[in-house]
């Protein structure tokens, strides 16, 4: 548009623009703009989180190897440090307070020293999934990726460092004559529910401990509790003799001392099914099924979230 000045000259003024009085969410339909780092679908989620399986394959590898650089020991710590934690806990449970009720040595050594090994799995995927978010906010702000990767990645660290202490579990196994047998193969199904159960715990607490850092501080004295409930250093079903019942299938189906007596029962040729609460196998795969689906849904909701603010 033009218009003619007081003395003649021809002045244009602004022409109105298409998108005057358009919206932000109408001008970013115009366009095919997107929000930066929206949270996708949870299909598309899935999918990007596939795509990035090299990625957390790699990071939980170099995770691992960094973990105990500067020890002079390296990577021997990673089985020292919970058969040292069993040592102490069979001076105090099993020979001071005489946890090992109703079991002889050959049977309470391995129980606890499993005990020990399966916990601490649990125990070191939430400890290192409460910080997975937090820890790395350089790595979050800097790139865009699905975030589940980090907590993902961190309980693959822990199922890793699991697998190489499991040599020492068969040989404690073994020498106290526990020999190989068919049900030590049902060691692979119960890792890979254990697993995807601490997967879930970690994604669940990725998210509080992002929101809250203060979280990594009080999860010790929570996984402290629940170590004292779950059976590690005595047997729920012996110890508890004359307890109401409710109490005892209360702990039993806890889903720590679930997986530690199925790991137990396969390594142990005197840990007999007696001593699994019924239905055991599916209580295991309720608590893996439920906790991997329900943390990595309550994950997912607050994946534009992280890392801002």
């Amino acid at each position: 548009m033009s218009e003619t000045t007081h003395d003649g000259g021809v002045a244009l003024s602004d022409r109105p623009s298409p998108d005057d009085g358009l919206t932000a969410a109408e001008l970013a339909a115009k366009y095919g703009l997107s929000v930066s780092g929206a949270r996708p679908g949870l299909v598309s989620y899935v999918r990007r989180l596939w795509g990035r399986r090299h990625f957390i394959i790699a990071f939980s590898q170099a995770k691992l190897t960094a973990q105990y650089s500067q020890a002079k020991l390296g990577q021997l710590w990673q089985v020292a440090t919970p058969l040292l934690n069993a040592f102490v806990y069979f001076l105090i449970f099993g020979l001071i307070l005489k946890a090992s009720r109703g079991m002889s040595h050959d049977t309470y050594i391995p129980f606890l020293v499993t005990g020990v090994f399966v916990f601490t799995f649990t125990q070191s995927s939430i400890m290192a999934g409460v910080r997975a978010i937090s820890g790395n906010l350089g790595l979050v702000r800097a790139l865009h990726f699905p975030r589940a990767s980090l907590p993902v990645s961190f309980a693959l660290q822990q199922l890793q460092q699991l697998l190489f202490s499991m040599i020492v579990l068969f040989a404690v196994a073994v020498g106290f004559g526990s020999y190989p047998r068919l049900s030590w193969l049902l060691i692979v199904p119960v890792l890979a529910l254990q697993f995807l159960f601490n997967t879930g715990l970690a994604l669940i607490v990725a998210r509080l401990g992002a929101q809250t850092p203060d979280l990594a501080q009080l999860m010790p004295f929570i996984l402290r509790t629940w170590m004292y409930m779950s059976g590690v250093m005595f047997s729920i079903h012996n110890m508890l003799v004359g307890r109401p019942e409710w109490v005892i299938r209360a702990l039993r189906v806890n889903p720590a001392a679930v997986f530690m007596d199925l790991m137990r029962f396969a390594l142990i040729k005197k840990y007999g099914a007696a001593n699994l609460p019924p239905h055991v196998w599916v209580i295991a795969l309720f608590w893996a099924v439920v906790v991997f689906v329900g943390g990595f849904v309550y994950f997912w909701k607050a994946e534009e979230r992280y890392g801002r603010g």
